[in-house]
């Protein structure tokens, strides 16, 4: 397994000098049935479509290939209830993609859920540091 455009050397973990911190990371998904219509790699692609104007720039700065973010497009327009993705094909600027208004507010909420759940773990983290090894 290969990190995208980062060699071998990414995924192994670099040596620890001293006791890392220990971190609460949440990974929120929202599914139907078995399908995620919107977790933390969909709100990442959209944040990336807008900063780079299309799904295969996106695509690129994400380390994906631009099949499966188009394919990530695909569900979540499929999901909301109008676009939150819209392309533009070909054309003199090559065509690109926007980050429709929903597309914006989706990935504003989804972040404030983020942060909500960040918030709500941050004493029981407290507490489980106190058994951790120092």
């Amino acid at each position: 397994m290969k990190a995208a455009g980062r060699g071998y050397d990414a995924l192994v973990p670099p040596r620890r000098t001293g006791p890392q911190p220990v971190v609460v990371l949440p990974r929120l998904r929202f599914q139907r049935g078995p399908v995620i219509v919107l977790g933390p790699g969909k709100a990442d692609l959209l944040e990336a479509i807008g900063r780079a104007g299309s799904i295969r720039g996106a695509a690129t700065a994400l380390g994906m290939s631009y099949m499966r973010a188009w394919s990530l497009v695909r569900v979540m327009n499929a999901a909301f209830r109008t676009p939150l993705v819209r392309s533009v094909r070909g054309g003199t600027g090559h065509g690109g993609a926007v980050v429709t208004p929903l597309g914006l507010r989706v990935v504003v909420l989804y972040r404030e859920m983020e942060r909500a759940a960040l918030d709500a773990v941050a004493p029981g983290l407290v507490r489980l540091k106190r058994d951790l090894r120092r």
